[in-house]
């Protein structure tokens, strides 16, 4: 039997976002955010679905950090809610919301768990979007304003900081498409936010370097590759040119300064917003990067996204290929000058039944994780710096537009009891954690 075993100091973890699991919605002086908002109006979350409990880590985050020293995670990625914090996103500071981050990270570090902090997964206070929101670029210097007090408040405990997890989501997700938060579908909307996010990373990664120089800085970035369906020119170059008009819109002016011809013809009308200098600010150097990766779109002549029908489909409908992750992977190192990466989201949701034994046997997504942490290993051999693996999720949670009908969890939650079980596919993590190895 074949055995992938990992470097000594390789970096295991599980991830969450603010959002998704805290819930303590409007207590203890946080704002509303456009998630709130957005949960709470009709016909936008499956259900009816809203965050207002969600897993209730806001109350139950020290049974939540039992769960993942029992897992044996040597790190954990979390992200801070910036409403919580500061609840019309600038000026006066909740010190509850505070006090709740430094309990949390206290606790993180007694369980020996480095933390991994997110500035921002999406959870935008309201009172800024009703001035623009990421239209508007006064709110990247609030964003600036907001990482820096985090890290004067955190920076002794967390080392490593990300400026904002998937901005592509952000944007075009949340602007374009109006499946997210703030729900617009709107094209210039959408690239203007692209722009204003990274100029906010930008100034995000100098607030916390100004702020504590020791620490580490970088992104969060998901990236799905558009892979061909044959290997026939046409295929091949209409997935290669998709890929260049969409997946390099933030990776072009992050790492190398400037936009992609194909991304820049589609947003150039739409960046009325831009200003001298940005390129040099978004693309300042960072300590690393992550990489949030789920599946890849297969891609026909005709540049229309086809299923395979030999392929596995996750309940999200995206196809499982882990090979994928590996070429990828190897690619980005061929063609760009990369800082070290951490692969900070890797998961699938599947059913999941609770057994008469109160277990809950997940092959699927056991299999899943297994197949993606080989081809990580075999990118590592191919020379990529993988420093570490965040699998996603920790706990079953609110999964945005779809509220609590995809399990993503590592451990299953009961939303009615708040009950937490440790499933298959996570006893098995900790396994791999234990041995440092994944076995074929």
């Amino acid at each position: 039997m074949t055995t992938y075993t990992f470097p000594h100091n390789f970096i295991w973890g599980a991830a969450t976002a603010s959002y998704q699991i805290e819930g303590a919605w409007n207590e203890d002086g946080k704002g509303e955010s456009i998630w709130d908002r957005f949960s709470h109006t009709s016909n936008k979350v499956t259900g009816g679905h809203t965050g207002d409990t969600a897993c209730d880590h806001y109350h139950r985050y020290e049974e939540d950090i039992e769960l993942m020293h029992r897992l044996g995670l040597k790190a954990y990625r979390f992200s801070t809610s910036w409403p919580r914090i500061i609840p019309s996103g600038r000026g006066k500071v909740n010190l509850k919301g505070l006090d709740f981050y430094d309990r949390l990270v206290d606790a993180i570090c007694a369980a020996n768990l480095d933390p991994f902090l997110t500035l921002y997964h999406w959870d935008l206070p309201q009172a800024l979007q009703d001035q623009g929101g990421w239209e508007n670029r006064d709110t990247a210097y609030a964003f600036a304003d907001y990482a820096a007090l985090m890290v004067k408040r955190l920076g002794d405990r967390v080392k490593n900081w990300s400026t904002f997890n998937e901005p592509a989501v952000v944007a075009f997700v949340g602007n374009l498409y109006g499946e997210h938060a703030p729900g617009f579908k709107d094209e210039g909307i959408a690239y203007r936010v692209a722009h204003n996010v990274m100029v906010a990373h930008g100034l995000g990664v100098q607030a916390i370097r100004n702020a504590n120089s020791s620490l580490k800085a970088g992104i969060v970035l998901n990236l799905w590759p558009f892979e061909p369906e044959t290997n026939t020119p046409e295929d091949l170059s209409a997935a290669e040119n998709i890929w260049k008009a969409n997946e390099t819109h933030f990776l072009e002016p992050i790492f190398k300064g400037h936009y992609s011809p194909e991304s820049y013809e589609i947003a150039e009308k739409h960046l009325t917003t831009f200003k001298d200098g940005d390129m040099a600010l978004i693309s300042q150097e960072l300590d690393f990067w992550g990489l949030n990766f789920y599946s890849r779109h297969v891609i026909s002549g005709e540049g229309e996204f086809v299923k395979v029908p030999a392929s596995e489909y996750t309940e999200m409908d995206w196809e499982v290929c882990a090979p994928s992750l590996r070429r990828l992977l190897v690619r980005l190192y061929q063609d760009y000058k990369l800082p070290p990466l951490y692969i900070t989201e890797n998961g699938s949701a599947f059913q999941d039944e609770v057994s008469a034994d109160g277990k809950i046997h997940d092959p699927r997504r056991l299999d899943y994780l297994k197949q993606h942490l080989i081809q990580t290993r075999l990118s590592m051999l191919d020379g990529v710096d993988v420093r570490g693996y965040f699998a996603w999720s920790l706990l079953d949670n609110f999964e945005w537009a779809h509220g609590y009908t995809k399990r993503f969890g590592l451990v299953h939650v009961d939303y009615t009891t708040q009950k937490r079980t440790i499933k298959d596919s996570g006893e098995w993590y900790a396994q791999v954690i234990r041995k440092n190895e994944v076995p074929e």
